[in-house]
């Protein structure tokens, strides 16, 4: 008896025809041989979980740098929010929850330590940019497992692209992860942004309270249900119009009272300062790096984004760690 045979024509009978069936997956970068028990998407989204890029996430920031508190997101816990989220949604629509969950766990592996600023950093310095989004495809194509990559499937690689909000991945289930992600960050940045003093529940205007409600828990539920109701039995993912404009307000809203606030940013300077002068010592300290990064050199990776992909792989403690122990003299600690 073949389980995943089996599992898969479940799924043939079971989930909407709109739904990315794992028996029609496009695919992997290098043909293997499928387990017996898991459909393609289940293998990636366990490939994922297992892998050092996941568990580093735990060390690195969401939004606020070095919080003084123990309920603040970091960028793990943002991971599974949006998981979570995806997964209802996608188990609402009937479409594939393993590849929704895969999308969703593997979206950000590829970012840096603190947050957005240390991703500008390294924007700002290597010649060949810096994206997180492509840096978590980078991140699963090759430099996880020594260089091996975890050879996941084109339907997976592609939603963890496209998750921004210029991208539009092949797949309804992407589709759902871009949508969660922007769901799970406006909802759980303005939670911690409150629990920070740095916004009240009364300063959200009106105008968007009065189309998604008054609560951070509130407007969580009603993106959730606008979405699933307004894609249920289509080809396409999308909100109503009025929740749509709620959303893209309340994210503006977000960028000019958190995202840029001088209060809550106060440190990304530092941050970005930290991360540049990391990267220029090692852009001139190959041989500092890890022998698994030096083996990329080898075998023709630029030096520039190797180095980026030692930096980017850093969590917040330990870049801050590396940078105490080149820069700061050994009699000056403790």
């Amino acid at each position: 008896m073949n389980i995943r045979e089996n599992l898969e024509q479940l799924e043939m009978k079971n989930l909407s025809p709109y739904a990315a069936h794992s028996r029609d997956s496009k695919g992997r970068l290098r043909k293997e041989e499928p387990c017996d028990i898991r459909p393609v998407y289940q293998r990636d989204r366990d490939r994922i979980l297992h892998s050092k890029s996941f568990r580093r996430m735990k060390d690195k920031t969401q939004v606020f740098l070095a919080p003084k508190g123990d309920h603040y997101r970091t960028r793990l816990t943002h991971t599974l929010e949006v998981s979570q989220n995806a997964r209802t949604i996608a188990k609402a629509l009937r479409l594939n929850e393993d590849l929704v969950e895969a999308i969703a766990l593997g979206h950000d592996l590829g970012h840096t330590p603190f947050g957005h600023a240390g991703e500008r950093a390294l924007n700002a310095v290597c010649p060949y940019g810096f994206s997180h989004s492509q840096q978590s495809v980078r991140v699963v194509d090759l430099l996880e497992k020594n260089g091996a990559g975890l050879n996941l499937t084109a339907e997976v690689r592609d939603g963890i692209l496209n998750h921004q909000t210029r991208g539009r991945p092949s797949t309804l289930e992407g589709r759902i992860v871009r949508f969660s992600d922007k769901i799970a960050y406006i909802h759980h940045d303005m939670d911690d942004a409150i629990r920070a003093g740095i916004l009240k529940e009364s300063d959200v205007p009106r105008e968007i309270t009065q189309v998604i409600g008054n609560t951070t828990g509130e407007r969580l539920d009603h993106f959730i249900h606008d979405l699933v109701s307004n894609s249920y039995e289509k080809d396409e993912i999308q909100m109503s119009e009025p929740v749509a404009q709620a959303m893209g307000k309340l994210r503006q809203f977000m960028f000019e009272r958190v995202y840029q606030n001088r209060e809550a940013k106060s440190e990304e300077g530092r941050a970005e300062m930290l991360i540049q002068t990391l990267y220029n010592y090692y852009r001139w300290h190959l041989e500092q790096m890890p022998r698994d990064y030096l083996n990329l050199i080898g075998r023709g990776e630029p030096e520039e984004k190797v180095v980026c992909d030692y930096i980017g792989a850093m969590t917040d403690r330990f870049a801050i760690a590396r940078y105490e122990e080149i820069y700061i003299p050994k009699s000056w600690h403790g």
